[in-house]
């Protein structure tokens, strides 16, 4: 029997943003958009092209690059009421752009063309035919999302209906259910989803589930129960209100509760790794218990559990952790932490033996219990497992750095740095001005070193985050800082923790450096 396969659907760099503090650059939605890739999701949702200047950089980044599994899809709007489809700005935007796949959004729920838009059905009717019809007729493959689907089902079902039949009939390749206030419960969403799936016959069917009554993820697999064959969320759950329903979960429970083809098993075993990540670039803490991907999701300290699993893993644990690349915390698998380590150096170029993966774990563990993560610090990773290996060579001996920051009684500051090195034998004395502590230190570190290594004037740090680890402490707590750094070909990130901001800033600053100058870096 053929394992029937759900289509993924990533909507982390435009929706997953309109959730309260979650804001990524668009050097980072790049980063995010490999990570996707990697992962296996053949959709990414980038966002509306142009319709602000991140978006429009976001889109011009895309354009150079390649993807091995995914495509990109931009997002817009049905045409606007009263105007043709070739002249809306922001449909023809949206034929344009460098995707291949356009997914737009109309409305369905009468309450909705009533109070907000002013728009009669018929006209809705229009508008959605029109949309579709103009973006194919451009060579762009469509996706329609109806939004207010459920609610408008539950008022009007005939004409919720007939809001996907008109996409349907003018090219959509796959109509979406959108529960776009989370209101709907699983078993409403069902029987909606039974009676499109009846309805529309060949149209693919998707789901896009809000979190609003904590039930965004079974929402979703109801809906797939019952025929849908797309699912729309986004890592971690992320998202406007209380959030998407959570891609990581639904994967999850798809591939190895329902027996649906999501993802390779090397790609499954990504999916915590993916989740980290996304967290640490957005700067927020992990959720330590969310299922299948959190650090104490197979955690056991219970006597009775902690027997239990170690006579049969089975009777406390729903799944085995390695599957989706996390751990027991009971007994650390450093099967599992070997195998990832090891793929890791040979990525690398490095041939690590047992002892050396041994020691390189160790000393993460030792590391991450101070406050280092490593998902998004790619840079510190590679340099870690340089060390160990003995493949590395420092760009400078320390002597000294100095920062002084003075201000007037106005508030004008202003920050000098002072840095002593050796480079190349020779001794380096520097002192440069920023606009803050981290950017005179770069300045002067740069200046002592750019004479020997002229490839650091081609690196330049894209974003720098700081993150509270104990914030019980005030101003004594330990601080975790996050540098990325460009040559224009490639982003990595690098991370320095303290209790001093400035030295974790320093810690950061030199690996991020290092890092773009390690050979494999250097063209």
């Amino acid at each position: 029997m053929t394992t029937e396969t759900i289509q993924l659907y990533d909507a982390t760099l435009r929706d997953g943003m309109q959730g309260e503090g979650m804001s990524l650059s668009a050097e980072e939605k790049l980063r995010v958009a490999h990570a996707l890739d990697q992962l296996g999701v053949p959709l990414i949702e980038a966002g509306f092209p142009e319709s602000n200047p991140k978006e429009r950089e976001l889109f011009e980044l895309l354009a150079a690059e390649r993807f091995e599994h995914a495509e990109i899809a931009a997002f817009g709007m049905t045409r606007r009421r009263g105007v043709a489809a070739a002249d809306d700005l922001a449909l023809v935007l949206l034929s344009e752009s460098i995707a291949p796949v356009c997914t737009i959004v109309g409305k369905t729920w009468r309450l909705h063309l009533e109070k907000l838009v002013k728009v009669e059905p018929a006209e809705n009717l229009c508008m959605i035919s029109e949309s579709v019809g103009f973006l194919r007729a451009a060579g762009k493959r469509v996706i329609y999302d109806a939004e207010h689907f459920f609610d408008g089902f539950r008022a009007d079902s005939a004409y919720a209906l007939a809001c996907l039949e008109a996409a349907a009939q003018a090219g959509a390749e796959t109509v979406v259910l959108c529960d776009t206030n989370g209101s709907s419960l699983p078993s409403q969403i069902s029987t909606a989803t039974s009676a499109v799936v009846a309805a529309l016959g060949g149209v693919r069917i998707g789901i896009h589930c809000h979190n609003d009554a904590e039930c965004g993820v079974a929402n979703t697999l109801a809906a797939v129960e019952v025929g849908a064959r797309q699912v729309q969320g986004t890592i971690n759950g992320i998202g406007e209100r209380t959030g998407n329903a959570n891609l990581i979960s639904i994967i999850a429970n798809l591939q190895l509760k329902m027996g649906f083809d999501c993802l390779s098993e090397e790609r499954l075993a990504r999916l915590t790794e993916t989740a980290h990540f996304v967290d640490e670039l957005l700067n927020v803490p992990s959720n330590q218990h969310q299922p299948y991907v959190g650090r104490h999701a197979f955690a056991h300290k219970g006597g009775m559990h902690v027997a239990g699993v170690s006579a049969q893993t089975q009777l406390y644990e729903h799944i085995e952790p390695a599957v989706v690349g996390n751990e027991r915390e009971l007994v650390v698998s450093e099967l599992a932490g070997r195998a990832s380590m090891q793929e890791k150096a040979a990525e690398l170029g490095l041939d690590l033996d047992g002892t050396t993966v041994k020691r390189v774990l160790e000393r993460v563990k030792r590391l991450e219990h101070e406050g280092y993560q490593f998902e998004a610090a790619d840079g510190s990773l590679e340099l870690l497992l340089r060390r160990e290996s003995g493949d590395y060579e420092p760009l400078f001996e320390l002597d000294s750095w100095r920062v002084v920051v003075e201000s007037d009684a106005e508030g004008e500051a202003t920050t000098q740095a002072t840095i002593k090195v050796r480079v190349g034998g020779r001794s380096y004395e520097r002192t440069a001005s920023g606009n803050g502590p981290v950017n005179a230190l770069d300045a002067a570190l740069r200046s002592a070193m750019v004479e020997v290594h002229p490839h650091l004037s081609e690196i330049d740090l894209v974003n720098y985050k700081v993150r509270i680890l104990d914030a019980a402490k005030g101003t004594g707590a330990v601080t975790r800082v996050l540098i990325d750094a460009s040559d224009g070909n490639r982003v990595w990130g690098a991370i320095g923790v303290s209790e001093n901001v400035i030295v974790a800033s320093w810690q950061a600053l030199v690996d991020s450096l290092e890092c773009g100058m390690l050979p494999s870096h250097v063209k």
